[in-house]
């Protein structure tokens, strides 16, 4: 592997920012230093005084491979991904044939080793009844359990309290939760049914997939891993009222940690209106107010981690009127742009990479240490990049964001110390790495 010495750059790491050169060799970063200037390299980046962090790991990734590559696959969206500087992903069960025993999921990291850019690895669904399967994975190869606490598709909706129990009560890696009530989505849609018809309204959404739908669900989560000590990640956080559940702080001392996506830190139930099904998904954006809260949690310290919930689907499923327009985004191109918009760059690092990293117990990853992996992005603050049609790189072509400007553009994006995205262009010849966890 090529060596690759990074000038001048600022490094954003562990809550400060320090202007250093960084030499990476046999895919790790080797040397950090103020001046490594006299470090013979095959190839030399000068930063010219660029932000460099760690690079983004995505814990909360659905690329809908196999059994649904029409909408995308693990190439077309690792593609994606470096060019928005995520190195890693960690990817759902909810595919054809669902990941519901190890059998599956390793097929699926066969898949992954032809064709994943970034780094990978994948969650073991629960079921109401595959619990000898996620007592039966490899807790060092595996990132962790995906459980569906509301409603969801295929088996992988998990309702009955005595399998609940036997997961939290059992399983010692991370459990990462879609927590929404079904019972209180049916009444509401039901009711939506009754005044509208089938002409239900995209803005009636986070009415029926609505606040106490995602409380109640969340609340029983808690509770259950209070209970039981149970190490859990409770994902995509979209209402005030849910974090009155989680404590602030450093996610070395927690087992109960939580996530908020970009979506649902920049759009609102306001913009239902212009963009319809476009920003339909579960749980459903919810309100202005929500969204500051989201916001003001992530800078507290309540929410631990940004993830995308990246799930892509065809633009034309979006045409649908509500009842069968999917729902689901794709997210991951433009979390990084989304998150250094919205928060300083040592927060940025902390909630897509060192977090991430500490919550999944990653190994050797997540942040800019000598020794570790050279997952790497390098971002200009200064230059804006407007979201269109043409450079996205979805396999379905489209995203919730086109139109918007943010203020910063993503340079390059190494992965394990090769160049998978530079100067606009994606290397799709680099493969990534499968993910091991330090447990």
């Amino acid at each position: 592997m090529q060596t690759i010495l990074i000038t001048n750059a600022n490094l954003v790491n562990e809550g400060s920012t320090t202007a250093s050169d960084l030499f990476i060799k046999n895919g790790r970063i080797e040397k950090i230093a103020p001046s490594l200037t006299n470090q013979a390299a095959d190839t030399v980046i000068d930063a010219k005084g660029k932000a460099l962090l760690p690079g983004m790991i995505d814990c909360h990734v659905h690329c809908r491979d196999p059994g649904l590559e029409q909408k995308a696959d693990l190439h077309s969206e690792t593609r994606a991904a470096v060019a928005g500087g995520v190195t890693s992903i960690m990817e759902m069960p909810n595919t054809k044939p669902a990941a519901i025993t190890n059998a599956i999921l390793e097929d699926k990291f066969a898949l992954a080793a032809t064709r994943c850019v970034a780094n990978y690895s994948f969650h073991l669904g629960a079921s109401n009844n595959n619990i000898d399967e996620l007592l039966a994975m490899d807790p060092k190869t595996v990132c962790g359990v995906k459980l569906f606490m509301g409603a969801s598709t295929g088996g992988l909706l998990v309702d009955r309290m005595e399998q609940l129990e036997n997961i939290f009560g059992r399983i010692e890696v991370p459990i990462s939760l879609h927590c929404e009530d079904t019972n209180t989505i049916r009444e509401n849609e039901k009711a939506a049914r009754e005044k509208y018809g089938e002409d239900i309204p995209f803005s009636e959404h986070p009415n029926i997939r609505s606040e106490e739908a995602c409380y109640r669900s969340t609340a029983l989560a808690v509770e259950l891993a209070t209970r039981y000590n149970s190490r859990i990640h409770v994902l995509h956080l979209t209402t005030a009222k849910e974090l009155e559940l989680f404590q602030a702080g450093s996610v070395e001392g927690k087992k109960i940690t939580a996530e908020a996506c970009p979506h649902m830190l920049w759009f609102s139930s306001d913009d239902y209106a212009e963009k319809g099904a476009l920003i339909k998904c579960n749980p459903s954006i919810k309100t202005p107010a929500d969204r500051a809260a989201l916001r003001d949690a992530v800078k507290s310290g309540l929410i631990d981690t940004i993830g995308t919930d990246h799930a892509p689907h065809l633009f034309e499923e979006k045409q649908n009127p509500y009842g069968s327009a999917p729902s689901g985004l794709p997210l991951i191109q433009s979390a990084m742009a989304t998150a250094i918009e919205l928060f300083p760059l040592e927060t940025v690092a902390e909630k897509t990479a060192h977090n991430p990293a500490r919550i999944f117990q990653v190994e050797k990853r997540g942040f800019l240490r000598e020794g570790y992996w050279a997952d790497l992005t390098l971002v200009d603050t200064e230059t804006p990049t407007t979201v269109t049609k043409e450079n996205t790189l979805y396999k379905c072509g489209w995203s919730p964001f086109e139109g918007v400007t943010f203020k910063s553009s993503i340079i390059a994006t190494l992965v394990n110390g090769q160049i998978a995205y530079a100067d606009g262009q994606v290397n799709g010849a680099v493969r990534g790495q499968r993910l091991l966890f330090d447990r």
